[in-house]
């Protein structure tokens, strides 16, 4: 019974361990105006952007949408910033599953242009 349950511990956590593994980190960084990556491309998986704030001078955040839908009801909520990210500071967002497409990034509080984000 001993072994059985160290066999259900060690599946278990090799599984959680590699369900961790599986989420990559994008970091992106902001100076006033603009960021300094003009585009990305991704492969379809699940992402935590990591958003940095160089020198701007106050509070940046994060936006992401498909493109062509850049109004606020089609924004991936998940990608905004879990707080504002201040001067010469970093925040992240909360998990992102990007499918296949386009996708704008951009900051409407700097503000920045938007920028290309593909996922192939």
């Amino acid at each position: 019974m001993k072994k059985l349950i160290a066999i259900v511990v060690f599946v278990l956590g090799f599984a959680f361990q590699a369900n961790a593994q599986e989420v990559k980190t994008v970091s992106l960084e902001q100076t006033k105006g603009e960021f300094t990556q003009k585009s990305i491309t991704l492969d379809e998986g699940t992402y935590v952007f990591e958003i940095s704030n160089k020198n701007v001078g106050h509070d940046v955040g994060f936006v992401l949408a498909p493109k062509g839908k850049t109004d606020q009801k089609h924004h991936i909520k998940n990608a905004y910033v879990t707080s504002l990210v201040k001067n010469n500071k970093k925040s992240t967002s909360k998990k992102v599953a990007l499918k296949k497409g386009e996708y704008v990034y951009f900051c409407p509080l700097n503000p920045t242009p938007q920028y290309t984000l593909l996922v192939k």
